[in-house]
């Protein structure tokens, strides 16, 4: 079968994702120097909070209380408190004895990540589930705190908040905290298989990566009469650069990440295109990207996106071997490899043979047993640099130029500057035009380092 017409593979979302059955445990913890000696034992409660109560939050929540040993989610913080109180009832109502968040436990306001995790610190850990705009804030103030942190994707929105990201890892490590990131992916046992086999020679050398994501267009809810500009575009966040960073870097990036993987290297620079050609909705939102990275021995990288309805549709990775290619990534349950370079069932060399496997919820239990085993584990450094890909990718296509990787990680240009003192009184990075529009980038005339 070919994979672009994988229909069962195209159809596979996320949320389809959470309802597969948990596989068993495997994959070791990543190496790293321990420095303390503070951690939760196999039995002690682990103190969980969630910051970001939107359905990733509140299905990483579930992750958390579903994992080995006594668990409980004490504290809850968000910005909008009907999200906030509408993920207490569903977590309620799954884990009734493992949920203990009294109304003085429940935060709203730009600053309630901070009453969160001090209730929690030190020791803890904090789900980090917000627009990926603010996640360096908040996971600088949970190292500070001494909390462990599962971060979900996407980790910063510009090169200095990854350089945060980066700065906050180290700090954790040598404060023997452990943290995971939401590239579920790394933890999705087939897929883990798969690539280890690529890494093994099964297709010779690596040659072309291409990563797709092709589907009918994002969403965007207008704003409700009496609703602040700064509340109306943090709820659209998907919508707004300054929050997602683009629609390559937040919705792409896993597959961007899983070919990077392929290939065992980050790319050296980049060149691409995308635009806003079919979108009428009030926001930033390019429709399409396509972008040609470069990795250091000159192979290449194309990573295809678009939100259009009524188009073809493709949402998962190929790969091009010297002697034949795969079909993985996420949207793809079901990784295979197979010889030469169609993908037809009579070529099929590999598949996955094992029990089916819950990434999501894998990617808790490694953190969850590193925690509770003193194992080392960190993700950040891996994390920073597939986002960094992503923001690469959007700085090459918003402006037209060939970027390197050395000259966007140097790039001083942040997307909202102030962040840190953002209260919801205050106005937004971007706002509208007199007729509604916001600013687009330009490709050729817009300045991205």
């Amino acid at each position: 079968m070919n994979a672009q017409s994988n229909t069962r593979e195209n159809s596979t979302s996320r949320r389809d994702f959470l309802k597969q059955t948990s596989g068993a445990l495997a994959g070791a913890a990543l190496a790293g120097a321990i420095t303390t000696r503070a951690y939760a034992g196999g039995q002690n409660m682990i103190k969980v909070a969630l910051v970001g109560c939107g359905g990733r939050g509140t299905g990483a929540a579930a992750n958390a209380l579903s994992t080995e040993g006594p668990t409980r989610l004490v504290a809850v913080a968000d910005v909008f408190p009907q999200r906030l109180e509408s993920s207490l009832k569903s977590l309620s109502k799954q884990f009734a004895r493992q949920v203990d968040v009294p109304a003085d436990r429940q935060f709203v306001g730009m600053d309630g990540y901070k009453k969160a995790i001090d209730l929690i610190a030190p020791g803890g850990v904090v789900l980090l589930a917000t627009p990926p705009a603010f996640r360096p804030i908040h996971l600088e103030y949970a190292v500070a705190k001494g909390c462990h942190v599962f971060m979900e994707k996407s980790f910063a929105v510009d090169a200095p908040g990854i350089r945060r990201v980066l700065r906050a890892g180290e700090a954790a490590e040598k404060k023997n905290l452990k943290i995971a990131g939401g590239l579920m992916s790394r933890h999705y046992i087939p897929l883990e298989q798969a690539v280890q086999h690529l890494h093994d020679g099964l297709i010779g050398e690596v040659i072309t990566c291409w990563a797709y994501r092709e589907h009918g267009s994002v969403g965007f809810s207008p704003r409700p009469e009496g609703m602040s500009e700064l509340a109306n575009q943090i709820r659209n966040y998907s919508c707004f650069t300054w929050l997602n960073g683009s629609f390559i870097l937040d919705w792409l990036i896993h597959n961007i990440d899983v070919c990077c993987w392929c290939k065992d290297a980050w790319p050296v620079s980049a060149q691409g295109q995308g635009g806003r050609q079919v979108r009428t909705k009030p926001d930033q939102l390019f429709d399409h990207y396509s972008v040609e990275y470069t990795f250091g021995d000159g192979t290449r990288l194309l990573a295809q996106g678009r939100h259009m309805d009524n188009c073809w549709g493709f949402f998962g990775d190929i790969i091009h071997g010297a002697t034949g290619s795969a079909v993985l990534g996420e949207g793809i349950p079901d990784p295979r490899i197979f010889k030469g370079h169609q993908q037809t069932s009579d070529k099929l060399i590999w598949e996955y043979d094992g029990p089916r496997c819950n990434a999501y919820q894998h990617e808790h239990d490694l953190l969850f047993d590193a925690i509770r085993s003193d194992k080392p584990y960190n993700e950040t450094e891996r994390c920073a640099y597939a986002a960094m890909a992503g923001i690469l990718g959007r700085m090459a296509a918003e402006s037209g130029k060939l970027i390197t990787w050395e000259e966007a990680m140097a790039s001083d240009l942040e997307l909202a500057p102030g962040l840190d003192q953002l209260t919801m009184d205050s106005e937004p990075p971007v706002g509208p035009d007199a007729r509604g529009s916001y600013p687009i980038a330009m490709p050729g005339k817009t300045k991205v380092l």
